[in-house]
């Protein structure tokens, strides 16, 4: 399986990029508008940030879900037992924010989720007719007003040798939301498992954003755009020594978004974090 990049310019970009994603789960995009430097300046003061103990005085509020999650609390993926190789900050508009660091990242949050709606439009236009008229309400509406869009900036540490046995940056998983926006991260390591059952890389290099598509738009489409399995394999070599920092935003709809008869977002989100072990 390969991932066909699509250059976000092109005239008929919004019809092969919902190709990818109904085909594959992903979609690539390259010349996207989101801001490149922006993106290093934040890869870079959030690695610096990482490396101080300041980050511990934003610890994780477990209503809010927002602040600081070392990796003892780190997610587990469902279906597994040993936690995830890695450190996080939750992002929202309206959450707690480092003052150790600029405002660069609640920028680019601003500008990744005024592509995402853009991508949900896309989404929508190419969706068969019968599946359209299933969708409680537009796509793109259902993230209006949300306050559940989450920025996640995420730091795998370098290997240490001493990590439990079959612990893994990041476990296979599928994600909860719509959409996840994810520019290439600092260092390769993202496969996704293909209709084929085998796994293949993702193309990652830097400027590149991957959109991939969560359970909640899995469940809205019933499954025409299909939420697809994904995961961050353990570098190698000198890669093993290196961190790994990537940001992808989570497109969220507001709670009480009818995703289809079993569920609405906020009833998704619940049943989902409980699995992870982040929420009880």
């Amino acid at each position: 399986m390969f991932i066909q990049p699509v250059d976000y310019r092109s005239p008929d970009a919004a019809q092969k990029f919902t190709e990818s994603l109904h085909n594959t789960g992903f979609g690539v995009l390259t010349h996207h508008p989101l801001s490149q430097t922006l993106l290093e300046t934040i890869y870079k003061e959030w690695y610096e940030f990482y490396q101080t103990d300041a980050k511990n005085q934003y610890q994780f509020d477990p209503v809010k879900m927002d602040g600081y999650f070392s990796p003892k609390i780190s997610e587990t993926a469902k279906g597994y037992t040993k936690r995830d190789l890695k450190e996080f900050y939750h992002i929202y508009p309206t959450g707690r924010f480092p003052a150790e660091v600029s405002k660069a990242a609640l920028d680019y949050y601003a500008q990744g989720a005024t592509l995402a709606a853009e991508l949900l439009q896309w989404v929508e236009q190419y969706t068969p007719t019968d599946i359209k008229s299933r969708y409680s309400m537009p796509l793109s509406d259902m993230i209006t007003g949300s306050d559940l869009t989450l920025l996640r900036v995420l730091h795998y540490p370098p290997l240490r040798g001493d990590e439990e046995p079959d612990a893994v940056r990041a476990a296979a998983h599928g994600d909860i939301n719509l959409l996840t926006l994810l520019p290439a991260a600092t260092q390769a390591g993202l496969q996704v498992l293909g209709k084929d059952e085998e796994w293949h890389d993702v193309p990652c290099d830097f400027g590149m954003l991957i959109v991939n598509i969560g359970d909640m738009l899995d469940e809205a489409s019933q499954g025409y755009y299909p939420s697809t399995i994904h995961r961050v394999l353990n570098p190698t070599g000198e890669a093993a020594k290196q961190s790994r920092i990537s940001l992808p935003l989570f497109l969220h709809p507001r709670p009480d978004v009818v995703l289809s008869e079993r569920h609405t977002a906020g009833s998704y989100l619940n049943e989902r974090l409980i699995e992870l072990g982040v929420k009880k």
